[in-house]
């Protein structure tokens, strides 16, 4: 079996999570966000007999109520170089050393795993089973950014690429926000757009601790009315992969057409720092998804969630208490 070591040097850790393609799930700065909530984040190294690295975890640990103790999550994780996948055999060993560690150190009822790896990719591991409660959603819509902008562009639907050019002949402000001003005043936008959805949304001091935490891996994009921003778009980035966490809109960025110009310029901006590929982070049956989907002629699958029980009471946790396994999901909020 791999050696697990743990990592506790951010910029060590991000080298691991960029060198072997891993999702920005798993980077150092969302681990630390997660810890402003009640996560305890673990990053863990799996090494060879020859010191090569051939991936990681980063695993967040939450505690439960006796007699369940702990669960361990490991978001768009593990990930295995080269890649982010890897080949079958190094998938197996890593997963197996993970879910080892996590038995042994950590305890509780079991460990999640959601690689962010395709549902054809052959996934073994003692233990593992399919789970029957999802946390992120593996249907999604994943953009190519190697391919020239001319094609993505041409692959949109008819009204998306209208909107895209609209902007760009009109001169609407579209543009990254890096100030915590602005980051603050997108906070306020989104309120505005959750109210209007009906969903319920995190403090102010989460969204500010991803600004501040994932620094250069927070890439938010905003368009902007009379000075404020009005549509917008938040990622966050690893070396290999766009994440989409969150977007919302006004009734000003409505009637500007604004969201199709925010994404589209989120593209360009992953594209333009090397990023290989675009998450739209889940597709449903929604007007969002259906937003998502004009922006492609396709849809992609993830290989999903898994399950590895360390104690009877897993059965219990995942059965009985279906309610409390929703806490999971405040992470796509």
């Amino acid at each position: 079996m791999l050696q697990i070591e743990t990592v506790t040097d951010p910029a060590e850790w991000d080298r691991i999570v960029d060198g072997a393609g891993g999702h920005p799930l798993q980077l150092w700065g969302w681990g630390e966000v997660k810890a402003t909530g009640p996560w305890r984040p673990v990053r863990l190294k799996a090494v060879a007999a020859d010191g090569e690295v051939l991936g990681g975890a980063q695993v967040l640990v939450r505690r439960l109520p006796v007699p369940f103790r702990a669960l361990s999550y490991v978001p768009r994780g593990p990930f295995v170089a080269p890649d982010g996948a890897g080949t079958a055999d190094a998938r197996t060993r890593v997963i197996d050393a993970v879910v080892a560690y996590c038995k042994r150190e950590i305890g509780g009822v079991g460990v999640t795993i959601e690689p962010d790896w395709d549902v054809s990719t052959p996934i073994e591991a003692s233990g593992l089973k399919r789970a029957s409660n999802t946390i992120l959603y593996p249907s999604t819509l994943i953009l190519d950014l190697t391919k020239p902008e001319d094609e993505l562009l041409a692959a949109a639907g008819k009204s998306t690429r209208y909107d895209i050019r609209k902007a760009a002949r009109t001169g609407l402000e579209v543009r990254r926000v890096t100030s915590e001003a602005e980051v603050r005043d997108v906070i306020e936008l989104y309120r505005v757009s959750a109210a209007h959805a009906g969903f319920p949304l995190h403090d102010d001091d989460y969204y500010l601790a991803i600004h501040r935490e994932m620094g250069d891996a927070s890439l938010l994009v905003a368009a902007f009315s009379e000075g404020k921003p009005c549509s917008f778009v938040w990622n966050v980035v690893s070396g290999a992969t766009a994440f989409e966490l969150y977007g919302g809109v006004d009734d000003a960025g409505r009637k500007l057409r604004a969201n199709a110009p925010v994404k589209w310029h989120a593209t360009r901006l992953a594209a333009e720092a090397g990023v290989r590929r675009y998450d739209m982070n889940g597709l449903l049956n929604d007007g969002i998804s259906e937003f998502k989907k004009s922006f492609a002629q396709h849809t992609d699958e993830l290989i999903g969630t898994f399950d590895v029980p360390f104690s009877p009471l897993f059965a219990v946790w995942d059965k009985a208490l279906p309610t409390a396994k929703q806490v999971l999901r405040k992470i796509r909020r």
